[in-house]
């Protein structure tokens, strides 16, 4: 069975790298790998408005396997709208995640990194996404050094997600010319944001 890998690609690209193809390999079963719920149900949902047998497994790594069976069953023809399948942050949530720190919970400075990093990585797999992301006093330098958070940053600014770092704390850690995600902010902006937020979630 071929397998078509579209981990890393955003909404809708891989419902298109699927619907290429399934019509370029008429009748032959095949899986898509994707690493995303969204692109998941996406992917499943295209299927199955095309006859297609599915079926989805959770591989080790955390993605998602969904294998395809074409002419399963019969339905009838629609016209194809690549924006039925965009990711969109669903309205009216206002979810607004905080970082205040370089270190998520109090023991060890070096294991408080490691876990922050593997919070920020997680985040992009809980539904739903944040509107925006806050980082301020030691929690820019997520997004101002070289780490595995700033790659989960960087993923989930693409899927509409707003990062905003403090410009103060930049400034007081050196990190001004630095940052690599997002964009600079102040105070005023972050007040604003989380008065007006329908949740506030820090991890600390």
């Amino acid at each position: 069975m071929k397998t078509l890998d579209c981990k890393g690609l955003n909404c809708p690209k891989p419902v298109l790298e699927t619907k290429a193809f399934l019509e370029k390999n008429e009748g032959e079963p095949f899986s898509v790998l994707v690493d995303n719920e969204a692109s998941r149900e996406n992917v499943l949902r295209f299927g199955r408005s095309k006859g297609c047998a599915v079926s989805v497994e959770t591989a080790a790594d955390g993605s998602f396997v969904i294998s395809i069976q074409p002419g399963e069953t019969a339905v009838a023809k629609s016209t194809f709208r690549a924006e039925d399948y965009d990711c969109v942050i669903p309205q009216g949530s206002n979810l607004v995640y905080i970082i205040s720190s370089d270190s998520m919970g109090r023991g060890s400075d070096e294991l408080g990194w490691g876990l922050l990093q593997t919070y920020m990585s997680t985040i992009e797999q809980v539904d739903p996404l944040p509107s925006h992301i806050i980082l301020y006093n030691g929690g820019v330098k997520l997004a101002a050094t070289d780490n595995k958070g700033l790659e989960a940053l960087q993923n989930l600014e693409k899927k509409g997600v707003t990062v905003w770092s403090c410009g103060t704390c930049l400034e007081f850690f050196h990190l001004e010319e630095a940052c690599q995600v997002g964009t600079i902010t102040n105070m005023y902006d972050i007040m604003n944001t989380m008065a007006t937020a329908g949740k506030v979630v820090s991890p600390f």
